[in-house]
C-alpha cells in the first residue's frame, strides 16, 4: 500500500513539474491577470478568487515538484521583499485593516503567480506566454466593440463597453475602460514586436499580431497611451544605438545618455503645457488634477506612514468614499500610482517603490543593452512602460499590471544579482585549508 501511494505521489510531480504543465499553467496565470476584470464582472469575485486560488495551489505544487532542480539564491530582489513588507506593515495602522488584510493577500496571490512565471520559464518562453494571451485578449476586445459599435449599436454596460467603434473610439474592449486597454495593447506591441525579433512565432502572424496592437492604441484615443508609445519608442531607438555601439564604449553612451535623459526631463516640465495641448490631454489632466489635490488632502493627515494599504479603492470606505462624488467616470483609484503609493503606504513605501523602480529599470536595461539576444530587450521595454504610464494611471500596483511588472524585476535580479554573483565568487576561490 506504502509503495502505491508512493507511486502515485512520483507520478503527481513528474506531472506537475513537466514542462508542458508549467507551460500551461503558465498562460494560464497571464490570462487570469490581464482577464481579471471580465472574470469578476461575469462571476463576481468568489470567481475571480476562486480562479486565483486554483492557481496559486497549482503553482504551489509544481514549484514543489521542481524544488530540487532550482537555484534559489538571489531569485527575489530584497527591495521587492522590502515593499511587500512595509505593505504588511501598514495593517497595524489601517482604519480598515479587514479590507486591508484582503488587500494584502490578494497583492501576494499576485506576487507569487509571478514569480512562478519568472522562476520556471526563460525571458523567451515568457515573451510567447504574454504573446499567445494578448493576441486572445487584443482579438476579444475588437470582437465585442464590433458586435456593440456596429452590429448591436448599443453599449454593453456590465462589461463597461461604450460601443464608440463606429466613431473610431474610444474604444474599451473588455478590459473595462481605454487606459487599461491602452497599456495592455502597448506591452503587446513590445511582445509581438520581441517575437518578430526572435522569430518565435511565424513572421506573418507577429506583423498581423503588430498591426491589430497598434490598431487598439489608435481607437483608444487615449493621451496617456500615446504618450507611453512615445516613450517606448524613444527607448528602443537608444537600445539599438546602444546595443551596435563597441562595447568598450558602452558604458561612456550610458552615461551620455542619462545626461541627454536629464536635460529631456528639464525640457519636458518647461513645455508641458504645450505636450498636454498637443497630446489632446486637458481633459484628463483636469480629471486627475481634481483627483490629486483631494488626495494631498488625506496626505497630509499622514503623510510618513500612509492610510493603510487597500489596493483598488472601495468608495464605500473612508476615507475613498470623499472621492465617490468627483466625476460620473470615477475609478477607484488616484488616476496615479505615484500619488496612490503616497496616499496608502506614506511617503516611506513611495520612496521604497521608487527605489524597487529604479533598481529594476537599471538591471533590465543594463542586460536590454549588453546581451547578445534581442529577448532582454523585452523586460526593459515593457517595464518603461508601466512606469510611464504609472505616472497617470494606478494599473502597475494590481492585477495584471503588477503581475507583469514583478515578473520583469525577478527576471533582471535573477540576471544581475549580488547574491548571486558573491555566490559565485565564493565558489571559484581555492580552499585555501588543503
Amino acid at each position: 500500500m506504502t509503495g502505491q501511494r508512493e507511486k502515485l505521489l512520483g507520478a503527481a510531480l513528474d506531472f506537475l513539474g513537466a514542462p508542458r504543465f508549467v507551460t500551461a499553467l503558465t498562460t494560464a496565470i497571464v490570462g487570469v491577470a490581464v482577464l481579471a476584470f471580465p472574470i469578476r464582472q461575469l462571476s463576481g469575485w468568489a470567481g475571480l478568487i476562486g480562479a486565483l486560488s486554483v492557481l496559486v495551489l497549482l503553482a504551489a505544487a509544481s514549484l514543489i515538484a521542481r524544488w530540487g532542480t532550482l537555484e534559489w539564491r538571489g531569485l527575489l530582489p530584497l527591495s521587492l521583499l522590502v515593499f511587500l513588507g512595509w505593505t504588511a506593515i501598514t495593517l497595524v495602522w489601517s482604519q480598515y485593516q479587514w479590507v486591508s488584510l484582503a488587500a494584502l493577500i490578494y497583492l501576494l496571490a499576485f506576487t507569487v503567480l509571478a514569480f512562478y512565471v519568472a522562476l520556471l520559464r526563460d525571458t523567451i518562453q515568457i515573451v510567447r506566454a504574454f504573446g499567445d494571451v494578448l493576441r486572445l485578449v487584443l482579438g476579444i476586445s475588437i470582437g465585442i466593440e464590433i458586435l456593440s459599435g456596429v452590429l448591436i449599436d448599443a453599449p454593453i454596460r456590465f462589461l463597461s463597453v461604450q460601443g464608440n467603434l463606429a466613431d473610431l473610439g474610444p474604444i474599451q474592449g473588455i478590459l473595462g475602460n481605454r487606459n487599461d486597454l491602452g497599456i495592455v495593447a502597448v506591452i503587446a506591441l513590445i511582445t509581438f514586436g520581441a517575437e518578430l525579433a526572435t522569430k518565435s512565432v511565424p513572421r506573418g502572424l507577429a506583423i498581423g499580431s503588430l498591426i491589430g496592437a497598434a490598431l487598439c492604441v489608435l481607437l483608444t484615443r487615449s493621451p496617456i497611451t500615446i504618450g507611453v508609445v512615445i516613450v517606448v519608442a524613444i527607448a528602443t531607438g537608444l537600445l539599438y544605438a546602444l546595443r551596435r555601439a563597441p562595447a568598450e564604449n558602452r558604458r561612456y553612451w550610458q552615461f551620455a545618455l542619462l545626461g541627454v535623459l536629464a536635460i529631456g526631463l528639464v525640457l519636458a516640465w518647461v513645455f508641458r503645457s504645450a505636450i498636454i495641448t498637443v497630446l489632446g490631454a486637458t481633459e484628463e489632466l483636469t480629471y486627475r488634477l481634481d483627483v490629486w489635490y483631494r488626495a494631498f488632502e488625506l496626505i497630509s493627515l499622514h503623510p510618513l506612514e500612509g492610510w493603510g494599504w487597500i489596493g483598488a479603492w472601495r468608495i464605500d470606505l473612508p476615507p475613498f468614499n470623499l472621492f465617490a462624488d468627483i466625476s460620473p467616470r470615477f475609478e477607484t483609484t488616484a488616476s496615479g500610482a505615484l500619488v496612490d503609493l503616497w496616499l496608502q503606504l506614506g511617503l516611506v513605501g513611495l520612496v521604497i517603490f521608487l527605489a524597487l523602480a529604479g533598481l529594476a529599470v537599471t538591471r533590465s536595461w543594463l542586460l536590454a543593452s549588453a546581451r547578445r539576444s534581442v529577448v532582454y530587450v523585452w523586460p526593459a521595454l515593457v517595464l518603461i512602460a508601466l512606469l510611464v504610464n504609472a505616472l497617470a494611471e494606478s494599473s502597475i500596483l494590481v492585477e495584471f499590471g503588477w503581475l507583469a511588472f514583478v515578473v520583469c524585476i525577478v527576471k533582471a535580479a535573477n540576471q544581475l544579482s549580488w547574491r548571486q554573483a558573491f555566490a559565485r565568487l565564493d565558489n571559484s576561490e581555492p580552499n585555501r585549508d588543503g
